[in-house]
């Protein structure tokens, strides 16, 4: 897994490995052998029954020098060596040790004081290198603590997977026969790249190793784990369930009702059939996203997520919410399996996302790659550079492209406020480029019409030296925040709405949304402001403010919710801070806030807002680091020469 992500961001790879197949230990030689020749078609040169006798270079790593005297040059070297029980700090402290730090089925010590879980511990003389078996240490080390005197630990058969894009392995148990007694069943198809191994011992099954195709693995292990007597079924077993319930009358698909409640399903994250069923029927569960969140089963790899559905299919019929549409005819792959999946796997290019979800137009389509950009701006802020080449025009030379091939330059004037120098720059500038219309927009802002696409890095450069910049009147991003002049001026206002507006204007100018992001401030119920039908809208009343969400004008006018009273000023920029990260990383590419809202219900966003206090600083933290990087003002740069050649005048043709 190392060595393919090392190749996906582009470095040649060579993998040095000392046995003569990989994998050694979860496979067997044949699915090695298999193993080995997909990732050599990948481009990863192999070298095993290598040794490794020096890695050479003075200051840093030049090359690696083998034993049998092959060298393979190097600028860096990675070395994955497993894992080894610290035993220090036991050892020093006079408890038992041997392999690793020894503990009864209690996760007890030699010191009935002193528990321990992980993979530092020793049980029944087996360590642990999985995740799996460690929350289950962690659970029986949590009972005992609570009084639960009969909870103990006991080792499962335990599987192995590859996360490869690609690449389906799947092993559990013996990987062979330990001696004549036992049976091996083989399956192999090598031009199909299929292989499968079952290993039977007294009518068990005991070991199973799945290339290729490995959906009946979890079958395999639990089959394991449960002592089946498979003797009847010794004929059909290696062709998997499907056939093996053809074969006995019964439809051939996956008996989520027929597992055992213990049956583990989330082996990252080590989470049964029976908690997930819990979940799902006490908390009314009816979405993957929900179960994930509750739950944390498919919320690492993604590898479980199609039981994770069958079992939310078998909870729940007829009421679980329907999957969600692709995000375009590249991939069947939805918005949220992609933006989970970027998170969860490390994905920070689109290349990674394309290849890691199986992209079937490798460059992808005018609907995916904005998506993905936005995605990969929202996840990976600061380390993921913006893509202009997968923005619509108007992002890419930010300004409005209008019906005549001309364009608009709306500047930002804070909460609707402006000055006599603004605006003389901003007459200036319509006089000096002939620009023919100047109009108030609806949004407390003026808006320059008709000018020529060569002129815009002037136009800005001119407006900037006034202080002015960009109002991303053409953005997926914060638009506007409008404001009525509340307590200063009016003897109806009960605050300052209009230095919250600017408050609020400043803290968010520059952020990339899935979609136009519209605010309002209002200083009293009479809503001047028009609050109350924007993303986001803060009414001023005597006691504090109202924040209201979900709203927006336009062809399908939507009026806000409430979603709390605040007291503060501070609070309210936390919960705008708040509300919109949640929306940057949620929300689905062109979605609106008022159909996210609706979507998800305003109950969730007041649970992640109102209710979750510590979340709710945090998502205002991610956002704020995220503004760090997005609050450079694009105009500025572009008067300067950056992307020139998007301002460009063409060339005319003699002739035409």
């Amino acid at each position: 897994e190392a060595a393919w992500g090392l190749k996906r961001r582009g470095m040649s790879v060579a993998l040095v490995h000392l046995m003569p197949t990989l994998m050694e230990r979860q496979l067997d030689a044949p699915a090695g052998q298999l193993l080995q020749r997909d990732l050599d078609r990948r481009g990863i040169a192999f070298f095993t029954n290598g040794q490794t006798e020096e890695i050479t270079g003075a200051d840093r790593a030049e090359g690696v020098q083998l034993a049998d005297g092959r060298f393979i040059p190097a600028d860096l070297v990675v070395l994955a060596i497993g894992i080894r029980p610290n035993i220090d700090l036991a050892k020093a402290a006079g408890l038992e040790v041997n392999r690793g730090i020894m503990v009864f089925d209690d996760m007890r010590t030699s010191d009935p004081e002193i528990f321990s879980v992980g993979e530092c511990v020793e049980h029944r003389g087996q360590v642990f290198g999985l995740v799996a078996p460690l929350w289950d240490q962690a659970k029986v080390c949590g009972a005992r603590l609570a009084g639960d005197e009969e909870a103990i630990f006991a080792s499962k058969a335990l599987a192995t997977s590859l996360k490869i894009t690609g690449v389906d392995v799947f092993s559990a148990g013996a990987l062979m026969a330990a001696d004549e007694s036992d049976d091996e069943i083989t399956l192999r198809d090598d031009s199909r790249g299929l292989y499968k191994k079952i290993v039977l011992r007294d009518g068990k099954l005991v070991g199973a190793v799945l290339y290729g195709e490995v959906a009946d693995g979890q079958w395999y292990l639990q089959l394991m784990r449960d002592k089946t007597d498979v003797s009847a079924l010794r004929e059909r077993l290696v062709f998997g369930r499907a056939f093996v319930d053809a074969g006995a009358g019964k439809a051939a698909a996956f008996d989520f009702a027929a597992m055992a409640e213990d049956t583990q399903i989330c082996g990252c994250n080590g989470v049964a059939k029976g908690t997930i069923c819990a979940a799902i029927r006490d908390k009314k569960l009816s979405s993957l996203s929900e179960v994930r969140a509750h739950t944390k089963a498919s919320a690492s790899c993604g590898q479980c997520t199609s039981q994770v559905e069958g079992l939310l299919a078998l909870m729940t019929g007829d009421s679980a919410k329907p999957a969600k549409k692709a995000v375009c005819d590249c991939t069947s792959a939805s918005h949220d399996e992609v933006r989970h999946g970027i998170l969860a796997r490390e994905l920070k290019t689109m290349d990674a996302v394309r290849e890691a979800f199986g992209w079937r137009k490798p460059e992808g389509c005018h609907k995916c790659r904005p998506a993905l950009n936005y995605y990969l701006l929202c996840a990976w802020p600061g380390e993921y550079h913006d893509d202009s080449r997968s923005r619509f025009v108007n992002e890419r030379v930010h300004a409005n492209i209008q019906k005549d091939s001309t364009y608009s330059v709306v500047p930002r004037m804070w909460g609707g406020l402006t000055t006599p120098g603004e605006l003389h720059a901003i007459a200036s500038v319509a006089e000096k480029f002939n620009i023919p219309t100047v109009k108030v927009t609806g949004g407390q802002r003026i808006d320059l019409l008709g000018v020529k696409k060569e002129d815009l890095p002037g136009v800005w450069n001119d407006l900037g030296k006034a202080g002015m910049v960009s109002g991303h009147a053409y953005a997926k991003g914060l638009r506007t925040v409008k404001t009525c002049v509340g307590s200063e001026w009016c003897r109806f206002g009960t605050q300052d709405s209009t230095g919250l507006g600017v408050k609020l204007e400043k803290m968010c100018w520059g952020s990339w949304t899935p979609h136009k992001v519209k605010l309002a401030v209002s200083g009293c119920p009479r809503n001047c402001a028009e609050a109350t039908i924007k993303d986001m809208g803060v009414v001023c009343v005597e006691a504090g403010y109202d924040i209201l969400v979900g709203g927006n004008g336009g062809v399908d006018v939507r009026v806000t919710e409430l979603l709390t009273r605040v007291a503060t000023e501070v609070e309210v920029l936390e919960y705008a801070g708040a509300y919109l990260q949640l929306y940057r990383e949620e929300a689905h590419y062109l979605e609106r806030t008022a159909p996210w809202v609706a979507r998800v219900g305003l109950d969730y966003v007041k649970k992640r807002l109102v209710e979750d206090e510590e979340g709710r600083k945090a998502l205002n933290a991610r956002f704020q680091h995220s503004q760090v990087f997005a609050q450079i003002d694009p105009w500025t740069e572009r008067a300067m020469g950056f992307d020139a050649h998007e301002f460009a005048a063409l060339p005319e043709v003699a002739g035409a």
